[in-house]
């Protein structure tokens, strides 16, 4: 498999850590939105939508949307919840990621520390993305209070929120507010094949 990816983007972060995890062999081929490169016209060929991640599988086939590959790359695998219940956790916590949590902390990091974001750097903007960030991480604390990770066992769900909660401080926001959130985060780079956003652990 070939994963079309960007080693500092959270988003593609998840299948990374992902296929680390199951040991599935794959190559990473560095495709920057920085530079461009999404929108050329060879990607561009690849993903209409112009944007990364995407797994290229071996027969050539394409997906795209991070939570949507794992989902895929999950199924049969300890990841993805045999328990009806927990697998309908594991879609709600993926669902909340990108429409409550990934939109303001990803998007307020991306405007503080990428020098081509700088211009949308508006105080407006950066008041709502920390604000409705800040709420994001207060719902992720309260249910952690009780549970140790959010679909039963660990799971694409925890995956999917760490991309993006672990590097949160770089864009302003206090993980040491959020106490649960902390100790979860913890929890999740003890289990097994763990592996840093900026190691890209690809098998040529």
């Amino acid at each position: 498999m070939i994963l079309y990816s960007m080693i500092d983007s959270g988003n593609c972060y998840k299948p990374r850590l992902l296929m680390a995890k199951l040991g599935l062999a794959f190559t990473t081929v560095e495709v920057s939105s920085h530079t461009g490169d999404t929108r050329k016209a060879d990607f561009v060929a690849k993903n209409p939508n112009a944007m990364v991640p995407l797994l290229e599988l071996d027969d050539g086939r394409r997906l795209a949307e991070s939570n949507a590959i794992l989902l895929y790359l999950a199924e049969g695998t300890r990841l993805l919840p045999a328990d009806k219940y927990e697998r309908g956790l594991a879609y709600q916590w993926l669902f909340f990621e990108q429409y409550s949590h990934e939109p303001y902390i990803a998007v307020r990091k991306a405007l503080l520390t990428f020098p081509e974001r700088a211009a949308d750097a508006t105080p407006e903007r950066l008041a709502v993305t920390l604000e409705r960030g800040n709420k994001a991480l207060g719902v992720m604390n309260t249910y952690l209070e009780n549970n140790d990770f959010f679909a039963g066992a660990f799971s694409i769900a925890d995956i999917a929120l760490y991309a993006y909660t672990h590097t949160a401080e770089q864009g302003g926001f206090q993980l040491d507010a959020y106490p649960a959130v902390a100790a979860w985060l913890s929890r999740v780079e003890a289990d097994l094949g763990h592996v840093p956003i900026e190691r890209v652990p690809s098998t040529t």
